[in-house]
């Protein structure tokens, strides 16, 4: 089992800096955070940008891997965005991880004019933006044309990225999907898988989706003659409905049930003094001991 920490783009440097050195020093393998333009009932307190955030933390640590919890389509072309995460790539000495999904349907969805999409449309979009990322994240050697596609939803004519890409064939891309559809994608391009299990509040039905929900990623795999060991599986602990950080017990119990249902990683949120994920940062600082054991 891998542990993550999301840290929410809220705090100034440097008392970000502190949680993002903190993620490091107490032994968690990755740290996130969320790629939203203001997000929910956040929306009125102050809410950084993504990926200076990233680039930051990048120069202040040294061996966590630093990712998107996740980016989507909702605000961003693939061509600028890829550039920008292969540039956080390079800062980091090749610790970045992309968390890519199809994007919600809150402010972000709306906040540039954008048209209401249906289900289809934003899968069809969320397909086209995850496939031009890969193909621009790739190696593209110097003196080529550079690379081009032309889709519905986004068009590039010979993009040019930042050079030779700091891990190969390039960072670790990981798409958020339980559809099947999907589901699918990921099997094909991708090198993990995360997932909120939904948000179900009542704790039995949400684990029980989360068992669904690997069992459907294995045969999706089969469906495509994969193995379903090349391909990690995150699970958001804290979208079980109880704050998975509200004690050391929960943490571990949270932690033994996705293991048993097969997930490799799982993520938490850094304490908040209030509101949504509340907590006291003593707890984490003694589940941070627990790590080595539950490994």
């Amino acid at each position: 089992m891998r542990f993550g920490i999301v840290i929410l783009p809220q705090y100034d440097w440097p008392e970000a800096a502190r949680r993002w050195r903190g993620a490091e020093e107490l032994g968690f393998d990755h740290a996130w955070t969320y790629d939203h333009l203001a997000w929910r009932g956040l929306a009125g307190e102050r809410w950084h940008a993504t990926v200076p955030t990233l680039a930051a933390a990048a120069t202040v640590t040294s061996r966590i891997a630093l990712g998107t919890f996740v980016a989507s389509p909702n605000f961003r072309h693939p061509v600028p965005f890829a550039k920008d995460v292969a540039t956080v790539d390079q800062i980091s000495g090749g610790r970045m991880l992309l968390g890519v999904g199809s994007g919600g349907t809150g402010f972000d969805a709306y906040v540039l004019g954008q048209p209401e999409l249906a289900p289809r449309q934003r899968f069809a979009r969320f397909a086209e933006f995850a496939e031009a990322l890969d193909l621009l994240l790739r190696f593209e050697s110097p003196g080529s044309g550079g690379v081009s596609f032309e889709g519905e939803w986004f068009t590039a004519s010979g993009a040019r990225m930042v050079g030779e890409p700091a891990q190969h064939p390039r960072m670790p891309l990981l798409l958020a999907a339980d559809g099947p559809k999907g589901l699918a994608l990921a099997t094909r391009i991708a090198d993990g898988w995360v997932t909120t299990a939904g948000a179900d509040d009542e704790s039995e039905a949400w684990w029980r989706l989360a068992g669904e929900l690997v069992r459907r990623l294995d045969d999706a795999c089969d469906a495509a003659g994969r193995d379903p060991g090349t391909i990690s599986r995150t699970l958001s602990l804290d979208a079980e409905g109880r704050y998975s950080l509200v004690s050391v017990d929960a943490f571990e119990d949270a932690v033994g049930r996705a293991a048993e249902l097969g997930y490799t990683d799982v993520v938490s949120h850094w304490p908040r003094g209030h509101g949504l994920y509340a907590g006291d940062e003593s707890v984490l600082d003694e589940v941070a001991t627990r790590l080595p054991s539950l490994r």
